[in-house]
């Protein structure tokens, strides 16, 4: 599918992003057929371009991985010639996207009011770490303070330790994707109104959304007492909150990380097995205990859970002469729900990860190749072509001229430092 039969081609947003939140949902869109146009001060840019650098005087990892598929202009909007060129932008766009701090975009003049004023078919995305309605929405947020805040943190890790963060981006890609859904929403909307809107979304929020079977166990707790999945049940105890549950599976089904061969010196060699209530007798068979499917001390889920853990100590003794991916070749076949712990080098080199485009070896001016993430979302018709990230500035020109600024005036503009 070419570039302007993309989903998205024509579709016109100006990033006026950074970090990882806002840059994540843009990207989104660039992929899928948008001209994102990142919007980035002089001779600074994106904070994450020189953040965690692995080569000196290159863009880093941490901006080349979030930002590709995208144009960069270099613009002053403090400044009454950049705020011009930016509402001139705003004019002919379709979305907008930002993650300032609180109140930053009114503080440069560009509230949603003046936004509608200037484009009434503007869709106005932006990322905040709170929502307007919480006390706590004047606070600037990042990453691990939106677990937190989200719940997350309080319900991961085990129960004899402190609350942990997950390494997964909850707080900021996961909030950058809930925005994407919004702002493609809301252009849906506008096919049918013609009007614009403002589409917000709170790094807290999206990290409850992604907790909600926490917020489901909360309210079990609440009404009797206990929650039978938990390892906390039934030798242990409850307190009023939903407690850290370990690696126990949070849909019903007993789970648990259990080692296997290796372990020793792989802190990897592990797989995660799920005991699932309906596949109880091919379980017995492929662990080498087909005795256990009609003992009444282990044949249905009730009758397990006081001894799971005496359970999961006999499948870790089957375990023990097989890697984790033997063991998954063997289980998958007895359809357990099972997988390999892979780590960050295997996923990078896995074949199948490749051949899917989970996983792609860009081109990046300067750099030269790396590996990103593609496309988690698959088409049938077409797959997102991933490409470099912009060099700052890189299109400042190109998108001036096309605006009717003529060589002279770009010069101009250069010299007193507006791009």
């Amino acid at each position: 599918m070419s570039d302007t039969n993309l989903p998205l081609a024509g579709i016109k947003v100006i990033d006026f992003t950074g970090v990882q939140a806002g840059p994540a949902c843009t990207q989104l869109l660039a992929w899928f057929g948008a001209d994102v146009l990142k919007v980035e001060r002089p001779g600074v840019g994106d904070v994450t371009r020189r953040q965690l650098r692995d080569f000196p005087d290159l863009d880093a990892l941490y901006f080349t991985m979030l930002n590709s598929n995208k144009r960069s202009l270099e613009l002053d909007t403090k400044t009454p010639e950049g705020k011009a060129i930016m509402e001139k932008l705003i004019r002919e766009a379709d979305v907008l996207v930002e993650n300032f701090g609180p109140g930053a975009m009114d503080r440069m003049g560009f509230t949603w009011e003046h936004l509608q004023e200037l484009n009434p078919r503007l869709v106005f995305g932006s990322v905040k770490g709170f929502n307007e309605q919480s006390s706590y929405s004047d606070i600037k947020v990042y990453e691990n303070v939106a677990q937190c805040a989200g719940g997350a943190a309080s319900t991961t890790g085990f129960w004899d330790g402190p609350p942990t963060i997950s390494a997964a981006a909850l707080g900021d890609s996961n909030t950058g994707m809930h925005l994407a859904i919004g702002i493609l929403t809301a252009l849906m909307g506008r096919a049918k109104t013609g009007k614009g809107q403002k589409v917000s979304v709170s790094m807290q929020d999206a990290v409850i959304n992604l907790c909600r079977v926490k917020l489901r166990d909360q309210q079990r707790l609440e009404h009797v007492g206990y929650l039978e999945e938990y390892p906390q049940y039934p030798h242990g105890t409850f307190t009023d909150v939903v407690p850290r549950g370990g690696n126990a599976g949070g849909g019903g089904q007993p789970g648990w990380i259990l080692k296997c061969k290796g372990w020793e010196t792989d802190p990897n060699a592990y797989i995660y097995f799920t005991v699932q209530e309906q596949d109880w007798g091919p379980t017995c068979q492929a662990i080498g205990k087909p005795e256990w499917a009609d003992d009444p001390a282990y044949a249905t889920a009730r009758a397990r859970q006081p001894h799971i853990f005496q359970i999961f100590d006999e499948i870790e003794h089957w375990l023990a002469d097989k890697t984790k991916f033997e063991a998954v070749n063997i289980l998958r076949k007895f359809d357990v729900p099972c997988a390999p712990v892979l780590n960050m080098k295997e996923i990078a080199y896995d074949p199948t990860l490749r051949a899917s485009e989970t996983i792609v070896e860009v081109e990046q001016k300067k750099r030269g190749k790396f590996l990103t993430v593609g496309s988690p979302i698959k088409f049938s018709s077409f797959t997102p072509a991933i490409t470099g990230a912009p060099l700052l500035g890189e299109h400042t020109d190109e998108v001036l001229a096309r605006l009717g600024y003529s060589a002279g005036d770009i010069a101009r503009l250069r010299e007193k430092k507006v791009v």
